[in-house]
C-alpha cells in the first residue's frame, strides 16, 4: 500500500504546526504540503494530496471544505463553527461527490471523545446535566465545539429515554449567569489564563452527582486522533461528525 499523501492548511497555527509534524514523523503518511494563511488554497491541487487536514478559523473553514469537497479531496476537518445550516449544506454538496468524505471533528483528544460517549451513557439515568468547559485565552468561539457536542449528545439521550426538561426554578438571570442553552442543557465557558482545553460534564439526581472531567494539557494531545482520522478517512463516505464515529464505542 502507498503512503498516504497528506496536505495540512492552517499549518502555521497552534494545531496546524502540530499536524505538520506529526505528519511528517507518522509511518505511511507523506507530508505533501502545508498552506499558510497567506497560501492560496488552490496550491493543494499541485501537490497531489489525497487527504486534506482544515485546521483554520471559523470564517474561513466553510470555503476551504467546500473547495476541497468540490475537487474530490477527503478531508478532516477540526476547525469549530460549522452551524447545522452549514452542515447540511456541506452534505448536499457532498451528494454531488459521492465518493467524497469529510469529517469534522470538535475534539481530537481520545479523552475528551470517550467523556463524551460517557456522558451520553449517564445522561437517561440523572435529573440534572451542566457542562463546564475551559479554554485558554486565546480561543477565537464560545462555547466551545466540544461542549455543543455534548451537550447534543447528552440531550439526543435524555429525549430517547424520554425525559422531561430538567428542574430549574430560575425565573431572573439578568446577567446570564446561567450560561448558554444548548437543547435544553446548560453550558458555561470560561477563558483563563494559562489554561489549555479543560471540560467537565456534571450530573446530578437526589442524593448523588457524577462528575466527569477531562483535561487537555497540550496540543500534542489532539494529534494521535488527527492521524487515526487521517490513515481512516479514504474508506468513508460523506460526512461524519465527531471523531467517536471513526473509532469502535459501540
Amino acid at each position: 500500500m502507498s503512503d498516504i499523501r497528506v496536505g495540512v492548511i492552517g499549518a502555521q497555527g497552534r494545531m496546524g504546526s502540530h499536524a505538520v509534524e506529526a505528519v511528517r514523523d507518522a509511518e505511511g503518511l507523506v507530508l505533501a504540503t502545508a498552506l499558510g494563511s497567506s497560501d492560496p488554497i488552490e496550491r493543494i491541487l499541485e501537490a497531489d494530496v489525497d487527504v486534506a487536514v482544515e485546521l483554520t478559523v471559523p470564517n474561513a473553514t466553510e470555503d476551504n471544505v467546500s473547495f476541497l469537497v468540490d475537487h474530490g479531496i477527503d478531508t478532516v476537518v477540526g476547525t469549530t463553527g460549522w452551524t447545522d445550516d452549514r452542515l447540511n449544506a456541506l452534505r448536499a454538496r457532498l451528494e454531488e461527490h459521492p465518493d467524497t468524505a469529510v469529517l469534522i471533528a470538535p475534539n481530537f483528544s481520545i479523552g475528551a471523545v470517550l467523556a463524551m460517549r460517557f456522558a451520553e451513557l449517564a445522561a437517561p439515568y440523572f435529573d440534572s446535566a451542566e457542562i463546564l468547559e475551559i479554554h485558554h485565552t486565546r480561543k477565537l468561539d464560545a462555547p466551545s465545539g466540544t461542549a455543543v457536542h455534548t451537550a447534543q449528545r447528552i440531550a439526543a439521550a435524555r429525549n430517547a429515554a424520554g425525559l422531561t426538561a430538567m428542574p430549574d426554578a430560575t425565573d431572573s438571570d439578568p446577567h446570564g449567569a446561567r450560561g448558554a442553552v444548548i437543547d435544553g442543557v446548560h453550558v458555561h465557558a470560561v477563558r483563563q489564563q494559562g489554561m489549555n482545553a479543560h471540560e467537565e460534564i456534571m450530573f446530578g439526581s437526589d442524593g448523588e452527582a457524577l462528575t466527569l472531567r477531562t483535561d487537555t494539557f497540550s496540543t500534542s494531545a489532539f494529534m494521535p486522533g488527527i492521524l487515526t482520522a487521517v490513515r481512516a478517512i479514504g474508506s468513508r463516505r460523506g460526512l461524519d461528525v465527531g471523531l467517536e464515529s471513526y473509532l469502535d464505542l459501540a
